[in-house]
């Protein structure tokens, strides 16, 4: 009898060992063991908002190795996105991630019907009826705008305390790519932190019209320093408005920079403070899990969702600060950033644009907004709306 119940134990054994392979050789589970992962990079990783954008590579090899092959095309404008998108679709890559902002991703993404599309986003999704495996995704770059804001804040104001500048010397510049929402939304929202701290502060905006461009970046910077700036930020795509300022510094001048995307601790050593970052890596690695498990997207990545759009902010860490300079950083700078970030993982950041300001659309001059009410960003789309230039306090320099 005991030898009856061997046989059957063993005879079960086999057969569910038997199941177990066929199940995953197979694939009856609909997951994959292995991806082809495709990136498309609109510059290089030389240059801050790239290589920013490439920590989220580096994450997929690191979290999945052997299980990933990863594919890269570096420098494609976005009116050449179609032949490097073709090229790694006929590579085999199972899902492509994009820094660019060409529409040609969307157009081009029902061919490939079986590889998963993922943009940063670059426009309002809000009833923008987009494929199937098409997906939209972005940090909710105004909170740590509004953050890197308050540490630009704290230095002005012990610069004032200690008598290097008067309170009427509180100008703050800002280094603008295009003269679009998202820049504008990023500008305001740091400006806005900064006058949380210094109430009377100003800021004065120049112009690049590109987004990578080292000597245009550091020419605007170098003007806006000699402007009476003693406060430097950027949204560009080069090391140039950090260079300008630590230039500056070394001939004594007190001008400090804050950073964006990537840490300018090493070039500009003497006069960089901090830097706010979009952390591209929570959502590119949510989306590489989903796909291996054969899920939506949406429904594995922990973010707010709009349709195949997703966006967060520091509660997801899809934004963080990186890098703060102590020995350059004012006293109290870190405990000021911690307690916003608190507000923002408590809240939805309507603090940030509020106030007794009014501004003019940038779009639409004709229209106009009063930030008494406040205005909620991010609210329905992961691309930043705000696009109003605020009177009297943000002058854009020609």
């Amino acid at each position: 009898m005991k030898r009856v119940y061997l046989v059957t134990l063993l005879t079960c054994l086999i057969v569910m060992a038997g199941f177990i392979w066929c199940f995953n050789y197979l694939n009856l589970s609909g997951g994959k063991d292995h991806l082809t992962v495709g990136f498309i990079y609109d510059n290089d990783e030389s240059t801050p908002y790239t290589y920013n954008f490439s920590l989220a590579k580096d994450a997929v090899e690191k979290k999945y190795g052997e299980k990933v092959d990863i594919l890269t095309c570096s420098n494609v404008l976005d009116d050449e996105m179609e032949e490097p998108l073709r090229d790694l679709a006929k590579q085999g890559c199972d899902i492509i991630f994009f820094n660019g902002y060409s529409s040609a991703v969307m157009e081009l993404a029902p061919e490939y019907p079986d590889i998963e599309f993922c943009q940063a986003s670059y426009m309002d999704m809000k009833g923008v009826t987009v494929p199937d495996n098409y997906h939209t995704f972005k940090g909710e770059a105004f909170e740590g705008r509004y953050v890197s804001g308050i540490a630009a804040g704290m230095k002005i104001q012990q610069m004032i305390d200690e008598g290097i500048i008067t309170s009427d010397q509180a100008i703050v510049g800002f280094v603008a790519a295009f003269p679009n929402s998202e820049v504008i939304s990023g500008y305001t929202a740091f400006f806005l932190g900064v006058r949380s701290v210094v109430p009377d502060a100003v800021m004065r905006v120049c112009y690049t019209e590109t987004w990578s461009s080292y000597a245009l970046e550091k020419s605007a910077a170098e003007q806006l320093i000699e402007d009476g700036c003693v406060i430097i930020s950027q949204h560009t795509d080069t090391i140039g408005p950090a260079i300008a300022c630590e230039e500056a510094a070394d001939k004594d001048r007190d001008v400090y920079f804050i950073g964006w995307g990537q840490s300018m601790s090493e070039v500009a050593p003497g006069s960089s403070i901090v830097t706010a970052r979009i952390c591209w890596e929570p959502y590119v690695l949510s989306a590489v899990e989903a796909v291996m498990s054969n899920k939506t997207i949406e429904k594995v990545v922990s973010a707010r969702i709009f349709g195949s759009d997703a966006s967060a902010g520091f509660d997801c860490g899809w934004v963080e600060m990186i890098d703060l300079n102590g020995p350059i950083a004012a006293p109290g700078t870190q405990e000021a950033m911690d307690k916003a970030i608190e507000m923002f993982n408590k809240g939805n950041g309507d603090f940030v644009f509020k106030g007794d300001y009014t501004g003019v659309s940038i779009s639409d001059p004709s229209k106009t907004i009063d930030l008494k009410n406040g205005y909620t960003e991010n609210e329905y789309t992961s691309y930043p709306l705000f696009d109003y230039v605020l009177d009297d306090v943000i002058t854009v320099i020609e």
